[in-house]
This record gives C-alpha cells, structure tokens and sequence, in this order.
C-alpha cells in the first residue's frame, strides 16, 4: 500500500464527517426556532447534501466512507484491510470533533441561535419523547441497514451506477432522517455522534449510536456481499473487481489471445 495514497485517503475521510458535522449540526442549530417539523426537514437535507457532496468532491481518493459503520462493513466484506479501517475510522472522529469544535466558536453558548438550548446541545442525537432505548437503537440498525446497502449497491458493486452514488447516498440519508429522526436523531454514524459528544462531555445513551449503526452496517455489508457481489460458486479468476479506491484486488480475466493467423504453404511446381 503506497503511504501518499493512505494519506490522500485519511485527509478525505477526515473531511467527510467534518463537513456532515460542520453542515448537519448548523442547520440544527439555526433552524431551532423553526416551526415545528420544518427544522427537520432542513437538517435531513443539510445532512444528506453534505454527504452526496463531499463523496462527489473528495470520494475518489478514499471510497467516500465517511461513517465508521461503513468502514467496518467494507472491512467484514473483505473490500478493504485492517489498517485502512483503522485509519479512516480514527480520521472520521477527528473530523467529527474538529467540527464540533469550531460551531462552538461559531455560535453562542445561548441564545436564539444557543447551541446549548434546550434540545439542541450541539446537535447530539437523543431519544425522542416516550421512546425506549431498545427502540432507538432498533431504528439505528435498520436506518443503518439501508445506508450501508445503498453504499455497496451504487458505489463498491462494479457493476452499480456509480454515476449516481453521490446523489443515492445523499439521498437515503435525508430519507433516514425525515423517518428516524424524531425517533433517535437519526445518527447512523458513529463518528457524527461521538464528536459533538466529546466536545459537549455528554455521553448520555452514546453506545446506542455505537453498536445500532455497526450491527446495521454488518448486516447490509456481508449480505450484499454474499447475495450479490461475489458468490460463493464462483471461482476466484471471474470475480469482479472492486470500486476504485480501495486496496483488495481481485483476479481479472483476461482476454485469450487470438492464435496467429495460418501462414499458407507454398506449393512447389514440377517442372
């Protein structure tokens, strides 16, 4: 694995959580004041633009992960290694911290746009009203579920419209949202969760938002694979190859060379 190429990867990875963070939590934070249910559908677009965009800008370098849920997913499904889980899933939380950090300089503690008003504090997913843990972290790995599906089927399957995977995941996101988000805020990303948590110190129900999008994750990850990416009955030389940006090659098939042309006998003559 080339280190430069690593690199190139991490900064990618880093810069898709801190724009979700940067994106998702500010609308949450300057629509609070909205009329009830419009401020939702804000955040779900903020959430899923910033998502379909960054994979658009920066995807290429890395595969667009962005979510350690993901990362771990491609990891079971043997799309890419250990130290490139490990990598992109520590540069992930630091971008999630870096843009919780900044929008506590950038907004006031309170105020009409407090990012420590009550039912905001600094956009952390939570319970909605009469909603059980249980509940909660079921919503998580069933949103998980079809975020981690749409990311294999457009983006990792080869044969995926690959074209549209920005605008697909950006797309199932606002969609999780709008349904999970009055549920358990709808994180499905560990590291959109755990940063605006650390910078806040407020771990109220954080493995919830842990172990809902990992389970989620594994279950779309290693059932696409199993189902529809590479079959178990095929042999090892006709498996497809992977979406570029990730570091497991398979065998290509190759071409079978066309067997020279026949050179003509030349006839002799009696004299």
């Amino acid at each position: 694995m080339d280190d430069r190429d690593l690199w190139k990867a991490a900064i990618a990875e880093f810069l898709g959580p801190f724009a979700l963070v940067i994106a998702g939590v500010g609308a949450i934070i300057s629509t609070q004041n909205l009329a009830d249910g419009g401020n939702l559908v804000a955040v779900a677009l903020a959430h899923g633009l910033a998502i379909g965009l960054m994979i658009a800008a920066v995807g290429q370098f890395s595969g667009g992960h962005f979510n350690p849920a993901i990362s771990i997913g491609a990891l079971a499904a043997g799309v890419i290694s250990v130290q490139r889980t490990v990598v992109y899933v520590v540069a992930q939380v630091l971008g999630a911290i870096v843009g919780a950090g900044l929008l506590t300089v950038v907004f006031p503690a309170l105020g009409p746009m407090g990012r420590n008003n009550p039912g905001v504090n600094l956009g952390l997913p939570g319970l909605g009203p009469d909603v059980t843990v249980s509940g909660a972290l079921i919503m998580e790995v069933i949103m998980t579920f079809f975020l981690v599906l749409t990311v294999f089927g457009t983006a990792v399957d080869p044969s995926g419209p690959r074209t549209i995977a920005p605008l697909a995941i950006g797309l199932i996101i606002t969609v999780d949202i709008l349904a999970g988000g009055r549920i358990s805020g709808a994180a499905m990303n560990p590291a959109r969760s755990i940063g605006p948590a650390l910078v806040q110190q407020d771990f109220t129900n954080w493995w919830i938002y842990w172990v809902g999008p990992i389970i989620g994750g594994l279950i779309a990850a290693l059932g696409y694979k199993y189902l529809w990416l590479e079959p178990p009955d095929l042999p090892a030389e006709v498996r497809r190859e992977p979406a570029p940006g990730v570091d497991v090659t398979m065998p290509r098939v190759e071409p079978i060379a066309a067997a020279p042309p026949a050179r003509r006998r030349r006839g002799s003559r009696r004299r």
